[in-house]
């Protein structure tokens, strides 16, 4: 399932920022939750995992529910302004009209971010300052990419990235001292990117663990995906707790061929690629495919761009 109907929505592998990088940039609060044009579809199967999975992609701490409820109403008041079209309270239901739901959002049978997480295609997840730092206290997280919720719940900041290559040394004070010091009103967001053999947005298996994806590594053209994941992180205002967002774009290697910068898009991938180290190629689950990803980026990144069809002109 696609989760974009343009390609490309965000190229973090243009070239603008390094893999691996922190690279956060402010985040304007009017565009903190992406539309989502196949949202009906999406909240459909997020519905259908909190259902049928809801001990892989559902998880709170005692305690957290003030935070969560924060949570919830902050997003339902950014939603019912931002997108009109789309959200409507009535009271204390909303109505989320593309996919023809109405959310009790007093509904005390559910924690309030398994709600937000119900009416948004994006995961949600709350961290709280302790002694260690910040540690994951609650989480919806129905799209993770390679991400085990039941591994990582609970743990500290430096431990949810201690897999991450170069985190320990490099990364682990500068990320710290940024969450630590996020304002209320200074919220920011970034991007980053995987390659996967599927559109799947639910991919729950641990990165620790071996993939390996291609059946047919001569043939990656037509297998292989751009994951990018748009994150946003913001402070909540009334229990300082801090919300990270993610939302999932998936989008298969045949779009560079629709896209008007397709080709050069494609050829900044493969260099992205080709500069992993051993380490960061194991984390993104390349080092068996690197050079057959490569060689299909290059096919593509020396082929001229299709044209548009008289559907699409």
């Amino acid at each position: 399932m696609s989760a974009v109907a343009e390609p490309f929505t965000h190229t973090p592998f243009d070239g603008s920022r390094k893999p691996f990088s922190i690279a956060l940039a402010p985040l304007d609060l009017a565009e903190w939750i992406e539309p989502d044009p196949h949202l009906a579809a999406t909240l459909a199967e997020r519905a259908r995992l909190l259902a049928e999975k809801r001990d892989v992609v559902l998880r709170e701490e005692a305690g957290t529910r003030a935070s969560q409820r924060e949570v919830l109403e902050l997003l339902v008041a950014h939603l019912v302004e931002r997108f009109p079209e789309r959200y409507r309270l009535d009271g204390r239901r909303l109505a989320v009209l593309p996919a023809g739901l109405t959310i009790d959002l007093d509904d005390e049978s559910e924690p309030p971010l398994a709600i937000a997480g119900r009416i948004v295609s994006d995961d949600l997840l709350l961290l709280t300052p302790g002694p260690q730092g910040y540690r994951l206290v609650a989480a919806v997280l129905c799209f993770p990419s390679a991400w085990s919720l039941a591994e990582k719940f609970g743990q500290s900041l430096d431990g949810l990235h201690a897999a991450v290559p170069g985190y320990p040394d490099k990364m682990a004070r500068v990320m710290n001292r940024i969450f630590d010091n996020l304002k209320v009103e200074q919220p920011v967001w970034r991007v980053n990117w995987s390659i996967y053999p599927d559109d799947e947005l639910h991919h729950p298996e641990s990165k620790e663990r071996p993939r390996d994806w291609f059946e047919d590594p001569a043939n990656l053209d037509a297998a292989a995906f751009v994951r990018v994941e748009r994150q946003t992180l913001r402070r909540l205002p009334s229990s300082g707790d801090l919300l990270f967002t993610v939302r999932i774009h998936v989008d298969p290697f045949e779009a560079f061929r629709r896209h008007p910068e397709g080709r050069e898009l494609a050829a900044r991938l493969r260099e992205q690629i080709l500069s992993l180290d051993p380490a960061q190629l194991a984390y993104k689950a390349l080092t068996e495919h690197r050079d057959a990803v490569a060689a299909a980026l290059a096919a593509i990144a020396e082929a001229p761009v299709a044209a548009p069809s008289a559907a699409t002109a």
